[in-house]
This record gives C-alpha cells, structure tokens and sequence, in this order.
C-alpha cells in the first residue's frame, strides 16, 4: 500500500471514529436511557476525576511542547501519547458519567453569559479535537514531521483550550471541591 493510500485509509478512520464519538457523546447527554440506568452505579466521583485529567492534559500538553522547544523529539513523543493517554481517559470516564447520570448538572452562579460562553465553546472545540488530536498524533507517529508540525500548530492552542476550559467549567459548576 502506497503511503498516499495508508494516510488515506487512517485518515478515513479517523473521521469515522471522531464522528461515531461525537454521536455517542451527544445521545449520552441529550438521549433516552433505559430503565434502570440512571444511579445504577455511583458515578458522583468522576468529575473530580475528569478535572484532574483535563488538569493533567493541560500540563502535559505544555511540557511537551516545551520539550520540542528545546529539541527533546524522543520524550516529547512520549509526554504527548501520555497527553493523548489522559484524554482519552478522560473521554471514557465522561461517557461512564453520562450513561449513569441523567443529563448534564445545572449551572447555577451568577455568570450564566460568561458561563455559556465558555461551555458552548469548550464543547463545539471538544468535538473538533476529536479528529485533530487523531491526525496529529498519526502525523508524529509516522514521522511525517512537516506535516504534523502544521497541524500541530493548530492542534496545541485548541487542545490546551479544551482541556483549560474543562477545568473552568468544573470550577464553575462545583467550586473548588477535589
């Protein structure tokens, strides 16, 4: 297989999966749940656990980036899988969240603009880093360096937003409690 054909192939992938993702993400927040599901398991945890991950994301997104600064390829590859890593915990453990809880908690500060603001924006990003995270690492992982230097560019500041945005999110939904 040519390599126009395999990046072709896995980019075609890619899309599937970030679509499939973002279907599922979407009927878990705003779809029916079966009888039974809702508090069939304690899930009242797990956002402290996605905002330590979003947190942990965030400051491996920054090492990893400050590694290929300074020339660091070998641990910068490693710090980034682990970004990728967090992530996608992340992702598994909001999906969990959402299947055993039943919509999503109520926003009840006194910022509701800046609040919808940041929520709105946070989740149309989150569903664009699907794919781009996808194709970034896949890019490095290849060693298509040109090319995963652009997209990278573009992958790095709305990562670090989502992840950040996330953590603000909690913050401002449930306050300073880890």
């Amino acid at each position: 297989m040519k390599i126009i054909d395999k990046d072709r192939f896995w980019l075609k992938i890619i899309y599937i999966v970030s679509a499939v993702l973002s279907m599922v993400i979407a009927f878990l927040i705003i779809g029916p749940r079966p009888s039974g599901v809702e508090g069939a398991l304690d899930v009242s945890s797990l956002p402290k656990v996605n905002v330590i991950l979003n947190m942990g994301t965030a400051l491996l997104l920054l090492w990893g980036f400050s590694l290929i600064k300074n020339k660091k390829q070998e641990l910068h590859k490693k710090i980034m899988l682990s970004a990728f890593g967090t992530s996608t915990l992340f992702l598994v453990s909001y999906v969990i969240y959402h299947w055993f809880k039943s919509g999503p908690k109520i926003y009840t500060g006194e910022w509701s603009t800046i609040y919808f603001f940041i929520l709105i924006s946070h989740i149309v990003l989150a569903a664009g880093i699907l794919p781009l995270a996808m194709i970034t690492l896949y890019r490095g992982w290849n060693s298509q360096l040109s090319q995963h230097r652009r997209i990278a560019r573009i992958t790095l500041p709305l990562w670090l937003y989502v992840s950040v945005t996330g953590v603000i999110v909690y913050l401002m939904l449930y306050g300073f409690q880890l």
